[in-house]
């Protein structure tokens, strides 16, 4: 499995949602929307918002959190294949 994280580092859904995935071990590659060249164009452009964080799951955009509700912790760990997860850090 493939996982790209798009965030920023004034985000806390994206710090809650990396440290959900280092939690369970699940490698993934960081994209910092602030300082990567064209990253917020590409998460507009596959998303139709300006919002962070994105996941992209072996190519597939997801949205790991609901505004008002936080990160989904429930439902990310069933897409991503984990047991029991882990509440918040």
């Amino acid at each position: 499995m493939r996982v790209t994280v798009y965030s920023s580092v004034w985000c806390p859904d994206c710090l809650e949602a990396k440290r959900f995935l280092d939690k369970h071990n699940i490698p993934y590659k960081n994209i910092d929307i602030e300082t990567t060249p064209g990253a917020a164009e590409e998460v507009l452009k596959h998303t139709g918002k300006r919002a962070v964080p994105q996941f992209v799951i072996d190519g597939e955009w997801v949205q790991p959190y609901r505004a008002g509700e936080g990160f989904l912790h429930e439902e990310m760990a069933r897409r991503l294949g984990i047991e029991k997860p882990l509440r918040k850090i």
